[in-house]
């Protein structure tokens, strides 16, 4: 399984970006899928998930803001994130959470102030 993210970038508070997750080796149409992030010296969290029958979920530090999706046909899973913050900096990958694949190179999003 090959996990590829990438649209990371600088942006200003409060911009928008929208990170794209390209499978290989596993469908996105059959699995829970996430997108995970890891901030200097800190864990890594997962931030948003999606069943493979559509359902999403967050956590509060994110909702409202981040929306997960995907596209089956093209085995890829997006995150657009809004209303972006300082603390929303971090280098973000995506995976399976059921079945957790090895993990891409990810793709480093820089929120300045």
């Amino acid at each position: 399984v090959q996990l590829q993210a990438s649209g990371g970038g600088l942006v200003q508070a409060g911009g928008s970006l929208r990170l794209s997750c390209v499978v290989s080796g596993s469908s996105v149409r059959f699995n829970d899928m996430g997108w995970y992030r890891q901030a200097p010296g800190k864990q890594r969290e997962l931030v948003a998930r999606i069943g493979s029958s559509g359902w999403t979920t967050y956590p509060d530090s994110v909702k409202g803001r981040f929306t997960i999706s995907k596209d089956n046909a093209k085995n890829t899973v997006y995150l657009q994130m809004n209303s972006l913050k300082p603390e929303d900096t971090a280098v973000y990958y995506c995976n399976r959470p059921l079945s957790v694949a090895p993990w891409g190179q990810g793709t480093l999003v820089t929120v300045s102030s």
